[in-house]
């Protein structure tokens, strides 16, 4: 059916006006005639179990709003306690993490002691992990993930929480490590040699277990070697040859510093090159 408003015009001036001034005795006579409907408190345990009905369903915006009115209608019974964590599990399992950390937070405020308290904090963490972006971006979500995750292993270290957590933030320091290889190598390509030096230097020395260092300790000795630092030069592929011997980063930090290939049994180091007899005598 065709759909008419009051600038159509199929309807003439009298009749825009007869309508118009129809609307507005509707709408006054609604706002003087109605109010509120009356609050209606329904049993805890119907409000919880249709809760649980939709999380068994998978209606996630149901689930959360059930639970919620738990709260809301019943905020001094044991279900309450139990509703305010279902409510923040279903806004995490709806992707909405915001929602999830201040319930969760709002759990622990008022019941820090509580036997869940522990999936609680797990919660937070891994509703800030899922919002980690790519290394291009911004990394304060990553890092409150990583706060998050730490927190969850310093309160409970042999909770299975805890396990999951040790997981994710190896995962969580790497990426953390190639945001600053990012910066590191934009500043090395611009010829800013000691803004890129101190990048790197943040990867190898407060992520050592992740898999950009021996990256880091290539660049770096790169930027030295740009600065015509010989020696610091030297001395990062002595560290790399010692801590990464078959990586292809050594490879060719050896020959950017020495100008040679990496030695070999058949194809030993010469006498006067300093790093062809660190790496014999390491090796």
């Amino acid at each position: 059916m065709p759909m008419f408003c009051l600038d159509s015009p199929r309807i003439d001036r009298n009749a825009r006006r007869a309508i118009a001034g129809l609307g507005l005795i509707l709408l006054l006579a609604a706002c003087s005639g109605t109010s509120e409907p009356p609050y209606v408190e329904r049993p805890v345990e119907d409000l919880y179990n249709n809760a649980m009905d939709a999380v068994a369903a998978g209606e996630w915006e149901a689930a959360a709003y059930g639970f919620d009115e738990v709260e809301r209608q019943h905020p001094y019974s044991v279900w309450a306690t139990k509703a305010q964590l279902m409510a923040a599990y279903a806004y995490y399992q709806n992707n909405k993490y915001v929602e999830a950390i201040s319930a969760c937070e709002r759990f622990l405020q008022l019941h820090p002691g509580n036997k869940d308290a522990a999936y609680a904090y797990y919660l937070i963490a891994v509703s800030y992990y899922e919002q980690i972006t790519d290394v291009g971006r911004d990394q304060k979500i990553t890092q409150q993930a990583l706060n998050a995750l730490e927190e969850v292993v310093r309160r409970y270290p042999t909770s299975e929480y805890a396990r999951d957590a040790r997981l994710k933030i190896d995962l969580t320091r790497n990426h953390l490590a190639g945001k600053e290889m990012t910066i590191g190598r934009y500043y090395l390509r611009q010829g800013q040699y000691i803004a890129a030096i101190n990048r790197f230097k943040t990867v190898i020395e407060k992520f050592q277990t992740t898999m950009h260092v021996p990256e880091a300790l290539h660049r770096l000795a790169e930027a030295y070697m740009s600065l015509g630092v010989i020696d610091e030069a030297q001395n990062v592929a002595a560290v790399l040859g010692y801590n990464y011997p078959g990586s292809e980063w050594y490879v060719d930090t050896y020959t950017l510093v020495t100008g040679q290939e990496v030695p070999t049994a058949s194809k030993p180091a010469e006498k006067k090159s300093w790093l062809g007899r660190a790496w014999n005598s390491i090796f």
